[in-house]
């Protein structure tokens, strides 16, 4: 029977509407070395060198509605969403932090590697912003987190430490969350594998509406 395991980004509004109120940015522990994050964005008008090359006009076009949809007049600039965005997550709001992390996973923000070539997505800066977030116990950046472990992509592959987010973020009623629980119990993958645990997370998971975790629950019948 086929088990299945959620794998898609937890993608939080990016509205910055969202991201007002801010929480303290928390106190580097003592030899705690922090993630270097870089500074580069997608501005409004401009796509990096790489994409330009290889697309016409039409399709660069297309390519920036997709990942900078216009706005009313009124709206601030994708530029400017960015900015704040990245303002607040840096002040310590768990949800721009994770929506930050997000942007450099998908590539909507861009990064450059050592050499200054620009990378088509940043796992790693991902994974550094979704720890902050994660730190502070929001359990979208948990989840997010946890995907990145199970990958190993941005981070070591550990399937220990992906089980302890995702348990975490479920138990918070992360529903891809609990169906990613469930799944890890059953397969014995980064905790001791529990039939019954697993068809106990599969439960709360299918209770929220979850397909994946209902399916789960048939293939078990």
């Amino acid at each position: 029977m086929k088990i299945l395991f959620v794998t898609l980004l937890a993608l939080p509004m990016l509205m910055l509407a969202g991201c007002g109120q801010k929480t303290a940015k928390d106190a580097e522990k003592p030899g705690e070395q922090q993630a270097q994050l870089p500074d580069e964005f997608t501005s409004e008008k401009q796509m990096p060198s790489v994409l330009e090359e290889s697309l016409s006009p039409e399709e660069k076009s297309a390519v920036l509605k997709e990942i900078m949809p216009a706005g009313s007049e009124s709206d601030s600039t994708p530029e400017e969403k960015f900015l704040q965005l990245k303002k607040d997550a840096e002040a310590g709001d768990p949800k721009a932090q994770t929506g930050l992390g997000v942007m450099y996973y998908t590539g909507e923000a861009i990064s450059k590697d050592a050499s200054g070539k620009i990378l088509s997505n940043d796992p790693a800066t991902a994974a550094a912003w979704f720890h902050r977030a994660a730190e502070q116990g929001y359990a979208d950046a948990q989840f997010n987190l946890g995907l990145l472990y199970a990958n190993g992509e941005g981070v070591p592959k550990d399937s220990v430490k992906a089980f302890g987010l995702f348990q975490k973020a479920a138990e918070q009623g992360n529903v891809d969350a609990q169906n990613n629980v469930g799944v890890m119990y059953y397969s014995g993958e980064g905790v001791p594998r529990d039939e019954a645990k697993a068809k106990e997370w599969f439960k709360k998971a299918a209770a929220q509406g979850n397909a994946d975790a209902q399916a789960n629950l048939d293939a078990m019948k």
